[in-house]
């Protein structure tokens, strides 16, 4: 990847929600994307499930994502992303093997 040519390096992850929102506000911040997916592991104890909620935002040059297991933290960060930011969700699709 060559970031002379305006293509990114990478993507980055943030681990606070503060920064995340002072990037998310930033003017070259173009796209954000909530991709929420639900893992199923099964055990001695039985099955349980865990949602997690990760969201990227699209910058100039990096991507920026931010993971989240609260359901009520991720609504609260949705409906505090800027207005001027496009917001898509993502729906995760499990992949089948062939």
């Amino acid at each position: 990847m060559d970031s002379r040519n305006g293509i990114g390096t990478g993507p980055k992850e943030i681990k606070e929600i503060k920064q995340f929102l002072e990037i998310a506000r930033r003017p070259d911040a173009k796209s954000a994307q909530i991709k929420k997916s639900v893992s199923r592991k099964t055990g001695a104890s039985g099955t349980t499930s865990a949602t997690k909620y990760k969201f990227k935002i699209r910058c100039s040059r990096y991507l920026y994502t931010f993971c989240l297991s609260d359901a009520d933290k991720a609504e609260k960060l949705r409906q505090s992303l800027p207005p001027t930011l496009k917001v898509s969700d993502v729906d995760a699709e499990k992949k089948s093997k062939k």
